[in-house]
């Protein structure tokens, strides 16, 4: 699989426009209508220290131990996967509650384990993904799967307290 497999290019233009869309409903206070499916991080730049913000789909969410689950679709390239590997100390919304958290980059085994059950519960959802941000046309093949998934990154979200609006 990996042959068929290509580096996703960051939008620009248009489509990155169609990216940045969610982050200004976030931004005017209508993050609700996001609902539970999406988060707005909020991070500082490793370079400059300002307030980035990106939205990202929820893969999996965890409320007895608090804690959300994200992948960085266009991989360790993503400058807000590079930025939350500087300072791990961020900020999520979800719908309209803001909370502290802290970011952890998960291994390939426990990474891979995360996009499987994601597969497994959204098993059309993932075939687009894989489509529309690798190239790539998933098969019913576990191992194609397996070879996705090690292409990919997750990162958790430990909840550490309850923002402020």
């Amino acid at each position: 699989m990996t042959d068929r497999l290509r580096k996703p290019k960051q939008p620009k233009g248009l489509s990155r426009l169609f990216y940045r869309l969610p982050i200004i409903l976030y931004r005017v206070g209508l993050g609700h209508l996001m609902g539970e499916r999406f988060l707005l991080l909020e991070h500082q730049g490793r370079r400059t220290s300002k307030v980035r913000r990106a939205v990202l789909e929820i893969i999996r969410h965890d409320p007895t131990v608090g804690v959300y689950y994200v992948v960085s679709g266009f991989g360790e390239r993503s400058d807000w996967f590079r930025n939350i590997k500087a300072n791990p100390d961020v900020n999520i919304r979800v719908g309209n509650k803001p909370y502290s958290v802290i970011a952890v980059i998960l291994d390939r085994e426990r990474a891979s384990a995360e996009i499987l059950d994601y597969a497994e519960r959204n098993p059309t959802l993932i075939k687009l993904l894989a489509k529309s941000l690798l190239g790539y046309q998933l098969s019913d093949d576990k191992e194609d799967l397996l070879e996705l998934a090690r292409n990919l990154q997750v990162v958790r979200f430990h909840i550490l307290s309850e923002g402020s609006s």
